[in-house]
């Protein structure tokens, strides 16, 4: 039945009231809405960010050391961020990332209107609504999405107006940056900068585009799609890939490249920003020392505070070079653990292992004294904790985490008593190297230790050793400066004695050689290549010990507490690895020492100088003296120890020890090299200081205590120990020709006086060398006579 023309009119009456509802509750929820935004904007529901907080927001930003060659080579930090500009970005990354997180991003004004009302209308399933730049304002000045359907809208208001403040106040290309640069990356990776340092060990513009994708990725979850995770790497790989997959959709990439790169497995190279690990540690913390007596005198104008170290962004160059580094760690770890597993093989017979030629109570005498000089110990003498207590303590079994060169990381977990693990940690052989450029000052190597982690003493600057045979150099430079003496000049070898009272000797002196091969005649350079302690004991006679030690403070080294006594032609004195490279630069720098350089300059975080080094150098020795001294020291590479570096050792060819423990044997250097090997009483210490005209380096191996050592000299000499790391590190030096390490012969000095060529110096002398104004006297031509 047809409708009555009141029900019709009722039902039109019925709509307009349904439309008008519509509307009135469109425009109520409109009207709320933009009420939510003016009282969002008022700050009702807490305060927003005004002008200046938007131009500056606040951000931590690390400090950054960066080596010679443009590497980071670390960060101190309360958060890891190092920004970046845009400009150093590389394309692949930008359109990876707009891609994937915001394929609208350089059409919208901060809010995707399409992209919300997909999100409103299939509820999140095909995709979020975030932007690029609501995700900087959630980073920057909003709180963790609460679950509060209320809050979460109020929060909502708040993104959107921060977002349109961001748009208003920045290009978006500033804005892409500073997303990048605040975004946390995990494992201290803060910022694009950090991350692709720490998961690549690069820079982000040397990052290759899967590199890119991957780090791309981990911006819609960094734990879920974290490439260290090894129980993640399926689901990283296929994240990666769906990177790929955003840029061909939007013309970034083409089919061909996306499915030749689904291809390539996920492979980071993590390089850890803890102050314990990764590159430089031993460096890294004699730095961080130095740094902060230089910023209690220098004031931030931002602060108006002395400089903070680890939030106000500086930039630290260093003169330290990444290669060589690398190189330098490379060789040391290599030899350690070698001569470690032999080490440890040898003390299998040892009945008191670590220890030699130590009695119970001397044992039990440097065990307590250890325990009393340990972290345990101070802190529990802090705690007010008393003295037995400590005692006890030290002897109950406890969890911990202990060096091993073995295992996996160089650390394993275990349970044993305090006082077991001090005497396991005396069993170990440490080392130092510092490699210099000597016309500079430059260090561009420094390794103080096998593991900064576990043993926290920089063997560099701290250590302090009798040097042995490598102080001789300074007895030799100082009787050729003061005597005139050329290095083919001849002594007899035999048994030589200073009497007591003579250069403050308290008794009759007589230095032995290893051997006791005696009779034979030799030049000073032969003497010195083989470290003949008669010869050396001999010169020291005739130049006297304080001239010595006044050379010694001329070439660096500190002399206060330095006895002048005839002992030291031999090495007695303590000396750090620091101050013989420093010596040792003024040879191959014709007589000039440049005091050894950390830092270059110092910028802010706007690029400003702040310090800028000024070189400390000064003329100590003519270069005639230098150059004769270095050619005296060329002999140990040819004749002496040091031969092992030409690969024409017999003694190293035959030995199964040097097939077995030292790595990259047989070097082969064919160019000039000057050097000398040191081995000190007992074994307990090994040198070897080695030059070529561009580059000085020297390494040091021993055990902390004293009475852990090798047995024999074999084991124990410098040429064994230490020699094989110099070896080592240079031929990976001499690999990488960009380095220019120098292969040239040392520059010789115009209008020589000195002869080096011994045929030409035993022409002008006689037959034999003695006849003439070198004379060594009478006493000696008897002797000869004898011989």
């Amino acid at each position: 039945m047809a409708a009555t023309k009141a029900q019709i009119a009722k039902e039109k009456e019925g709509k307009k009231k349904n439309i008008s509802l519509f509307w009135k509750m469109y425009a109520i929820g409109v009207g709320l809405l933009v009420l939510l935004f003016l009282l969002a904007g008022w700050g009702i529901f807490g305060d927003l960010p005004d002008h200046t907080a938007l131009e500056n927001p606040q951000t931590e930003l690390a400090t950054e050391i960066v080596t010679a060659d443009g590497k980071t080579l670390g960060t101190f930090f309360t958060d890891n961020r190092k920004p970046i500009k845009y400009d150093d970005l590389p394309q692949h990354l930008i359109d990876a990332l707009v891609s994937t997180e915001d394929e609208r991003f350089w059409d919208h004004s901060g809010i995707d209107g399409y992209g919300t009302a997909r999100a409103v209308a299939y509820l999140g399933q095909k995709g979020g609504a975030s932007t690029i730049t609501q995700q900087l304002a959630k980073l920057y000045f909003t709180d963790t999405a609460s679950k509060n359907i209320v809050e979460r809208i109020i929060q909502k208001s708040r993104e959107w107006i921060i977002t349109s403040r961001l748009e208003q106040q920045y290009t978006k290309k500033e804005i892409i940056t500073q997303y990048l640069n605040e975004f946390d990356f995990l494992y201290q990776a803060i910022g694009i900068r950090s991350a692709a340092n720490i998961y690549f060990n690069k820079e982000p513009r040397e990052l290759s585009v899967s590199e890119s994708a991957v780090l791309v990725s981990m911006l819609k979850n960094p734990w879920l799609y974290n490439p260290r995770r090894e129980s993640r790497k399926e689901q990283v790989l296929t994240r990666r890939n769906q990177v790929f997959v955003q840029m061909v959709r939007n013309n970034k990439m083409t089919e061909a490249t996306k499915d030749s790169l689904k291809q390539l497995p996920v492979k980071i190279n993590y390089n850890s920003a803890d102050h314990n690990e990764g590159m430089g540690t031993y460096f890294r913390e004699n730095l961080r020392s130095w740094l902060k007596d230089w910023a209690k005198d220098h004031i931030n104008p931002d602060t108006e505070k002395p400089y903070n170290l680890y939030n106000d962004g500086l930039k630290i160059n260093v003169t330290i070079d990444s290669r060589m580094q690398k190189m330098a760690e490379e060789a040391v770890y290599a030899h350690m653990e070698r001569l470690q597993a032999e080490f440890d093989h040898q003390q299998k017979r040892n009945k008191t292992a670590p220890f030699t030629d130590l009695s119970d109570s001397q044992i039990e005498t440097s065990m307590k004294n250890a325990m009393k000089r340990s972290e345990r110990w101070r802190e529990m003498k802090k705690k007010g904790i008393a003295e037995e207590a400590i005692i006890k303590s030290f002897n109950v079994k406890t969890d911990m985490t202990i060096f091993d060169w073995k295992a996996e990381f160089r650390e394993r977990d275990t349970i044993m008593t305090p006082m077991d693990s001090i005497r396991y940690y005396k069993q170990f052989l440490h080392t130092g190297l510092m490699s210099l450029e000597p016309q500079t000052g430059h260090v561009k190597a420094w390794v103080g230790g096998i593991n900064h982690k576990h043993f926290k003493f920089d063997h560099v600057e701290l250590g302090k050793r009798q040097a042995g045979s490598t102080f001789k150099p300074f007895l030799y430079s100082t009787a050729i400066d003061l005597l005139h003496y050329s290095p083919c000049k001849e002594y007899p070898d035999g048994e030589y004695t200073i009497p007591a009272g003579k250069h403050g000797n308290a008794k009759d002196w007589t230095p032995k050689d290893s051997g006791g091969d005696y009779g034979n005649i030799m030049s000073l350079q032969e003497a010195l290549a083989k470290s003949k302690n008669t010869i050396s004991a001999r010169l020291m006679d005739e130049v006297g010990p304080q001239p010595v030690i006044d050379r010694a403070e001329q070439l660096g080294i500190d002399v206060s507490n330095i006895d002048a006594v005839p002992s030291l032609a031999l090495g007695t004195a303590d000396v750090s690895l620091y101050e013989m490279v420093a010596a040792y630069g003024v040879f191959a720098n014709g007589g000039i020492y440049n005091k050894p350089v950390l830092v270059t300059s110092i910028e802010d975080k706007n690029g400003t100088i702040l310090y800028q080094y000024m070189p400390e150098s000064k003329d100590v020795m003519n270069p005639e003296t230098a150059y004769v001294t270095v050619n005296l020291m060329e002999g140990v590479t040819r004749i002496g120890s040091g031969a092992k570096l030409r690969g024409n050792s017999s003694w190293a060819a035959n030995s199964t020890f040097y097939k077995e423990v030292i790595t990259d044997y047989p070097y082969d250097f064919k160019n000039d090299i000057a050097g000398k090997t040191g081995t000190t009483q007992n074994n307990s210490d090994g040198w070897f200081m080695g030059l070529v005209p561009n580059l000085v380096t020297g390494v040091w191996v021993g055990a902390d205590d004293r009475s852990v050592h090798f047995k024999t000299t074999k084991y124990g000499q410098g040429a064994t120990m230490a020699l094989p790391i110099w070896g080592s590190y240079m031929k990976r030096v001499y690999a990488d020709e960009t380095l220019e390490v120098s292969k040239e012969p040392f520059e010789k000095p115009e209008n020589l006086t000195i002869e080096t060529d011994c045929e030409e110096y035993k022409k002008s002398k006689g037959s034999d060398g003695l006849n003439n104004s070198d004379q060594p006297g009478d006493d000696v031509s008897k002797e000869l006579d004898m011989l």
